[in-house]
């Protein structure tokens, strides 16, 4: 079993992680036109697995993936897979600040719903209110005009909330791996299993834009530091949070990517596109404060 992290330890490591995550759609921005979000989120997946793979190899922790439960690892990468897609996708439609922030805003409210499907968790009034709230600020969102005029796109949206959902699936089963065994190990195997998934999808969507000065810039960026090193940072994070703390540590993703949206990339937001964010930290915010969003039952029994 590996060392325990203390909870203040793993929650400055959780948010070293989400500062570096809300650079990524800024880097999509910047890097070249013709890259698909399909291309962009296999090629971040599959450089930062084999980041994380060389880096496991030289410290002779590369570990035995058959060791690690099965059905969290395959979950896991599945919803990593998701993330990948989902993220770039909502990020390039509906625009860098927009998309990350209802995508890291939805994830405790899908985190709560899971706990609720999934282990028998009640909701706590606290959740339902700041559910009530995201999801006012996102169907602002949806509905407020972009920086041309033009509204935001509605697939951009419903894109980065499919990004939450599976954001706190991951952090979900992330957890599951981590109590028990190594993190680095663990998050090495989930992203080696998700990048054999999204490899073949990211060549059938074509590759040629990534061969060029700005689009190997971008692919190492997103693979070696917005990847292999945030999510080694955030392995070793979950082990010391509780996942619904974790989910709302992410605040820090969407406050960089919002101001890296506004300020490197000139993204102009309408009011009522201020107002809808603001909703959406707001509900952040109120779990923030007290991050227990339920009130456990006995789990359902494993059928």
């Amino acid at each position: 079993m590996a060392a325990a992290t203390s909870e203040r330890d793993g929650g400055l490591l959780v948010v070293a992680a989400a500062v570096l995550w809300g650079t990524t759609g800024t880097a999509q921005a910047l890097g070249p036109d013709g890259a698909s979000s399909i291309v962009v989120g296999a090629s971040r997946n599959v450089v930062g697995a084999l980041v994380l793979v060389a880096v496991a190899a030289l410290r002779r922790r590369l570990g035995d993936p058959r060791a690690l439960p099965r059905r969290a690892l395959l979950l896991g990468a599945g919803a990593t897979a998701a993330y990948q897609l989902c993220f770039f996708g909502g990020v390039r439609l509906a625009g860098v600040a927009i998309g990350t922030v209802v995508g890291v805003g939805s994830g405790p409210v899908w985190g709560g719903l899971l706990g609720w499907l999934g282990r028998g968790e009640r909701p706590s009034r606290r959740w339902l209110v700041a559910t009530a709230l995201a999801l006012g600020g996102a169907a602002l969102l949806a509905t407020s005009q972009a920086d041309d005029g033009g509204r935001v796109d509605l697939l951009g949206v419903v894109l980065a909330l499919g990004a939450g959902l599976s954001y706190a699936a991951f952090a979900l089963w992330s957890k599951d791996l981590t109590e028990e065994h190594d993190p680095d190990v663990a998050m090495t195997w989930v992203f080696v299993t998700s990048a054999v998934v999204l490899l073949p999808v990211g060549l059938v969507a074509g590759a040629g834009p990534l061969v060029s000065g700005s689009g190997l810039a971008m692919v190492l960026w997103l693979g070696v530091v917005s990847l292999a090193a945030s999510y080694l940072l955030f392995g070793r994070g979950i082990r010391g949070v509780p996942v619904a703390t974790a989910t709302t540590l992410s605040l820090a993703e969407p406050l960089t990517a919002a101001a890296l949206g506004v300020v490197v990339l000139d993204e102009g937001l309408s009011a009522q596109a201020v107002t809808g964010m603001a909703l959406v930290f707001a509900a952040l915010a109120a779990l923030a404060l007290h991050p227990s969003m339920t009130r456990r039952r006995p789990p359902p029994p494993d059928l």
